[in-house]
């Protein structure tokens, strides 16, 4: 048996000879003399003949002969050794053509496929070498690749199933398809670039005016003659359907649909294929951005109540700010359907923050706040309860309601806001990511979170860009975050290319590989298509997403500024425009959707509850801020004596089981190789353990240990919080062979505990430090901590401190128990490693330094009750115990800013016995000096690391019957009734307050005028550093000088 082998770069010479054979067959037909024709048809062709055997394969060799010279092997030889050549016209290879061939003249049928199809090219006319076809191959083809049998001749791709489908293509069909494929991928790619995004239509989203060469295709050489040309399309685009191959002309309309009509997407940054291929899935296939009538007239309808309120606002109150969102009234429709989609997906809760444009409007339309509530905002009514309120568009809520359009329950809340725009992303995301935790919702199907932006704000805040950098570490990863750009393309007066270096404002959103969809915000459809993607892109992919809706502001900053001043060419077309409610309801009526009688029905009927709400609001006497309220804390102030603190003393036997595991190395020991340093100071620990004595490391770990064997969830962030900056915590132990294995000690200490999360944070304040706000708000039965590096870097996080953690309650009722600790203290480091400005957060604090708090009944509380926050600046590990106890142990909350050691932490005096911490001790606002008679001459008032040096500086004088030495452990809310016992003890001591700090610095101005109040025939005299604009010296030598003068200054 033998078996053909081709061997042609062009069809073959064999399937040239046959084709050539089988015409003068053809015409032997005619003449009655076919073998001779065959014959001498065949003559000088050249073939190459390959034996086989069933056993083995055989050797192939190729030979040049003449028919006159034929070479005929024997066709009945089994032997596995190579056969002689033959040439393809004598033996078996032309008995087997001619009876294949008078068998197909025969019955077609009977023949292979194969030769089927060669014979009836033939009789169509194929020129010599285009009648043959290769068998088809059945491997699946790879991608971005045609079989040969897709091209006919000459190259030239044939459709499939019709004839002519045979040969190989030419260079230029390669390079023609190349260059479809590079079109496709360039609208892909910048398609966005070229979009009608602009609903003016004077500008460019993207601040270019040109049209990429590579969206072009008279750039890939091709011309108006090739349009109609079919091109088989790539598996990197889906704009076929179902069909696999289409003309260029339609290419290009569909890629013109997809990609450059209302809505730009940029998303082919993405390093995934998957995702990449899933958003291509959602734009590109016709048909693709279709509603029925139902959506279209539901969307109809939301938008009317958008514009009907801005309208009703405008009419009633036409000189107030409310910052309206006229000119993006899209907005609510599409928070709408986020949430309608989300909701679907499994979403119960969506905790919103955005900025005050639109506020009202999402409070009435998106929420469903009661309007009477809304519009008695705009009265001058007094408040009903505590507090300096805030304007209504900062105002947060939090309601719970039926979803109307899929039957499901929901929980909405909009997190009360500052004017400083962006502020308030990280704390929704911690709001987020606790509600997550809670629930057990850890891949966040249940809680979501939704930012709104300006487009200004976006590109120009840094927080924006901190908040990013969260998205998806794995302690503060809220699994995707909606972000809604409402794009007036102005900031307040400044135009776009005066306040973006980047294309688009949304350029910060590509560092997490978020897919950004920029949308005309005229265009109400195609807002609603992105939205759709938006919610299950988010549920399918648990990653951010942005929406950018290219809008415009129809009045200026607020209702009453004029911006015709510094843009009158946008102004003079923004009047001259319909809006966005007209052009869609002429729409949506011009196709039949909807009749002018329909539209002007819901309109008015919107109006009728707008005019009761109006009515009710009229009644309203008074406005209550907790109706404001964005984190309702349900039963935590219920049946609670609000003057009662609960315990914070331990039993020992506690004390002593979590002082053992804290200190004892991981259970199994002999696998989990810790580092031999590690390995002494768990040793340490334990020796003080058994000693019954607590360092500061340890005496906050039994703090954490207690609280979370009473089932109080304990989370500390930071950076570098796990090990602690000075290598003192050491809260996650980490194996010293194997990668991310880990041992956490106080996860460990009880079947039944709580659970500990202790998480190193990026490099960053403001966000992190607003995460972890956002995070205590959620629930008041936890203890949330963060910790600066140094405490000089939290002033990065003012913001987070000013707006909201210092005046939170007083503006919108809201109470934390968040813990500051802010390592401070001067020991040489230099100005930037030595305060966290004390003075800062005492000039905060919101008590009267002229007024004397009344001493009846228990004044400690009552003074933490009317406190905005508590400052203090500890000196024992045992008062660190009760103190973090105690923010569990209030009835209420309150912030807690601590001013933590640093060599203090090692320090042998700083040290506290079990004694300290068992049940029956509490937190001492103060320490009074347990030796120093009342005799003394001088009393010196000090809080802090300061405290030791003084000691010391006192023994090394042998001053210790002359000077006594008192601590402030709590230096606000200010200790007047126990200073007052203590002071009065030295009836005729000097009375001076020392500190480290500069005398503009620290605790000074704080407590001088209180001890004027509290002492007004005593004068308080000042020993301390001299005033300074920094914080400290960076020369080591000063730093020594001025210490000594401060002991000197102290003693004298």
């Amino acid at each position: 048996m033998y078996r053909l082998v081709v061997n042609s770069p062009s069809a073959s010479a064999a399937a040239a000879a046959a084709n050539t054979l089988l015409k003068s067959r053809t015409a032997s037909a005619i003449t009655g003399s076919p073998k001779k024709s065959l014959l001498s048809a065949l003559r000088h062709t050249t073939i190459r003949t390959t034996s086989t055997s069933s056993t083995s394969s055989s050797a192939t060799t190729s030979t040049t002969a003449s028919v006159n010279k034929p070479t005929i092997a024997e066709p009945k030889q089994y032997s596995t050794a190579a056969h002689a050549a033959e040439p393809f016209l004598n033996g078996s290879s032309s008995t087997y053509v001619e009876e294949m061939y008078n068998s197909w003249l025969q019955d077609p049928s009977s023949v292979h496929a194969s030769w089927d199809a060669f014979f009836r090219q033939t009789y169509g006319g194929a020129q010599p070498g285009e009648a043959y076809q290769r068998p088809p191959n059945l491997a699946t083809p790879e991608p971005n690749t045609l079989p040969l049998s897709a091209f006919g001749a000459g190259g030239a791709l044939v459709p499939s199933g019709a004839p002519g489908a045979l040969g190989s293509p030419s260079d230029k069909v390669i390079d023609d398809h190349l260059a479809v494929q590079a079109i496709i991928r360039s609208y892909q790619i910048r398609g966005h670039n070229i979009a009608d995004l602009d609903p003016l239509g004077i500008a460019s989203a993207d601040l270019d005016d040109s049209t990429p060469t590579e969206l072009v295709y008279k750039s890939y050489s091709f011309e108006e003659k090739d349009m109609d040309r079919v091109f088989k399309l790539p598996a990197t685009t889906f704009i076929g359907g179902g069909e696999k191959q289409l003309t260029l002309r339609e290419i290009l309309n569909r890629l013109e649909n997809a990609y450059c009509r209302s809505i730009g997407a940029e998303f082919m940054f993405i390093n995934s294929l998957e995702q990449c291929n899933w958003i291509r899935q959602k734009l590109e296939p016709p048909k693709s951005m279709e509603f029925d009538t139902e959506t279209k007239r539901l969307i109809l309808a939301r938008l009317t109540r958008a514009f009907s309120l801005e309208a009703f606002l405008a009419k009633k109150w036409s000189s107030e700010k409310r910052f309206g969102l006229e000119g993006c009234e899209i907005l609510i429709p599409a928070m709408k359907q986020i949430i309608d989609k989300s909701t679907e997906y499994g979403v119960e809760s969506v905790i919103m923050g955005m900025p005050h444009r639109g506020r009202l409007n999402v409070l009435a339309n998106v929420c469903r706040k009661p309007l009477e509530q809304i519009f008695s905002q705009f009265a001058a009514l007094e408040a009903a309860d505590d507090g300096s309120g805030d304007v209504k568009y900062h105002l947060g809520t939090y309601i719970e309601r039926l979803n109307r359009v899929t039957n499901k329950n929901i929980r909405l809340a909009v997190v009360a806001n500052p004017s400083h725009l962006e502020a308030v992303d990280p704390v929704v995301q911690g709001k987020t990511r606790a509600e997550q935790f809670y629930r057990g919702d850890n891949e966040g199907k249940k809680v979501m979170s939704m930012l709104l932006h300006g487009d200004a704000a976006f590109c120009g805040q840094g927080i924006v860009f901190e908040t990013f950098h969260l998205s998806d570490l794995p302690d503060y990863t809220t699994h995707g975050t909606v972000h809604i750009v409402v794009n007036n393309q102005i900031g307040f007066t400044t135009d776009p290319r005066h306040s973006r270096s980047s294309p688009y404002c949304t350029d910060v959103a590509r560092v997490v590989n978020a897919p950004i969809f920029h949308v005309n915000a005229d265009d109400p459809e195609a807002v609603i298509h992105v939205c759709n993607i938006a919610a299950e892109w988010r549920a399918t992919f648990h990653k951010d997403v942005v929406i950018d809706l290219v809008c415009y502001r129809r009045n200026g900053h607020n209702e009453i500024d004029e911006p015709m001043f510094t843009q009158p060419l946008m102004y003079r077309k923004i009047r001259s425009m319909k809006n966005a409610l007209e052009k869609y309801a002429g729409k949506l009526s011009a196709a039949g959707v909807v009749s002018q009688e329909e539209i002007k029905d819901v309109k008015e009927k919107y109006e009728r509850i707008l005019e009761d709400g109006y009515v009710g609001s009229q009644k309203v006497t008074n406005i209550k801020y907790k109706d404001w309220l964005d984190s309702p804390w349900s039963g935590f102030f219920e049946g609670k004596d609000p003057m009662k603190v609960s315990p914070t003393g331990v039993h020992e036997e506690t004390l002593t089981h979590i002082g053992k595991r804290f200190s004892s190395p991981p259970p199994n020991a002999a696998e989990f190789q810790i580092h031999k340093g590690l390995e002494r100071i768990l040793k340490s620990r334990m020796e003080m353990v058994e000693s019954r004595t607590v360092d500061w490391a340890l005496g906050e770990a039994m703090a954490f240990g207690s609280l979370l064997k009473e089932g109080i969830h304990v989370r500390l962030s930071g950076q570098d919080v796990e090990r602690g900056t000075f290598s003192h915590r050491h809260h996650v132990l980490h194996h010293q062979k194997v990668d991310k294995a880990t041992y956490r000690p106080l996860c460990n200490l009880y079947p039944d505990q709580a659970p500990y999360t202790v998480c190193n944070s990026s490099l960053s304040e403001f966000g992190v430090l607003g995460f972890e706000l956002g995070y205590s708000m959620t629930n008041p039965n936890a203890l949330v901590l963060w910790e600066a590096q140094f405490g000089d870097f939290s002033n990065t996080a003012q913001c987070i401190i000013d707006q909201f953690i210092s005046s939170g309650q007083s503006k919108w009722v809201r109470q934390t128990g968040l813990v500051m600790l802010l390592p401070h203290g001067m020991e040489g480091m230099g100005p930037e490693h030595s305060s966290a400005r004390l003075e800062r957060f005492l000039q905060m604090c919101s008590d009267d330094p002229d007024v004397m708090p009344s001493f009846d009944g228990d004044i400690a509380v009552r003074q933490l009750q009317e406190i905005n926050w508590i400052v203090a600046y500890l000196t024992t590990p045992a008062n660190v115990f009760h103190v973090l106890r105690r923010q569990i142990a209030l009835p209420f909350r309150k912030p807690l800013i601590i001013m933590t050691p640093k060599s203090l932490l090692r320090h042998p005096e700083a040290r506290s016995s079990f004694d300290d911490m068992k049940p029956g001790t509490e937190f001492q606002r103060i320490i009074p000096d347990p030796t120093a008679p009342a005799t003394a001459r001088k009393l010196i008032l000090c809080t802090g690391k300061v405290y030791y040096d003084l000691k010391k500086a006192r023994a090394e004088r042998g001053l210790e019957n002359e000077i006594a030495i008192t601590r402030v452990e709590q230096i606000s809310p200010f200790p007047y009734d126990v200073l007052k016992e203590e002071v009065n003890k030295y009836a005729n001591a000097q009375l001076t307050w020392v500190q480290e700090e500069h005398k503009n610095s620290g605790a000074w101005c704080y407590v001088q005028p209180r001890m004027r109040t509290l002492f007004p025939e005593r004068e308080t005299k000042y020993a301390g550093r001299h005033v300074s604009a920094s914080t400290a010296t960076g020369s080591k030598h000063m730093h020594l000088k001025e210490q000594s003068q401060l002991y000197e200054e102290a003693f004298a």
